[in-house]
């Protein structure tokens, strides 16, 4: 794996896994050229759900943000696995989408988002920058909280 990329997952207490197996009929990722689309990622640690529940009645937003984050670890994980453990391959995040399971008052998607974007960026720096959506939905699988999935450019 690259060096700095190393560094930075070391600096951000992240120890790359094998990714969650999904949860229904379908696969990871998929690349495609040079582009890899990785499948909704859940707040998914050790196979057990970290984060349940609808932002805005049972989560507050920094709860909504850790589990963002988490969804970006098994994000990387996927990526790692695309990648063949090198990391130092991804180009560009061109994008993330992040669905979030929200009571109906709740507004704050974008900084639960955040969560997922910032571990993104600090990673990859540059290369993190990437174009992104973040949808309120009334639920998601497994009661999660929040979902994330990701478009990378890699060589």
């Amino acid at each position: 794996m690259d060096e700095i990329i190393a560094q930075r997952l070391e600096i951000e207490g992240i120890s790359l896994t094998d990714p969650p197996k999904p949860v229904a009929s379908y696969v990871g990722f998929v690349q495609h050229g040079d582009l890899v689309f990785i499948s909704g990622q859940l707040p998914l640690r050790d196979g057990e759900l970290a984060s349940a529940g609808l932002l805005g009645r049972d989560l507050n937003v920094e709860k909504g943000m850790q589990a963002a984050r988490i969804c970006a670890v098994n994000l990387l994980n996927q990526l790692n696995v695309a990648c063949e453990g090198d990391l130092g391959r991804v180009e560009r995040c061109i994008r993330l989408g992040v669905f979030v399971a929200s009571a109906p008052e709740f507004i704050d998607q974008p900084k639960v988002a955040n969560g997922a974007s910032e571990l993104i960026g600090s990673i990859f720096a540059d290369k993190g920058a990437h174009a992104r959506a973040a949808v309120g939905v009334a639920s998601l699988p497994l009661n999660a909280s929040v979902e994330v999935e990701g478009i990378f450019a890699i060589s």
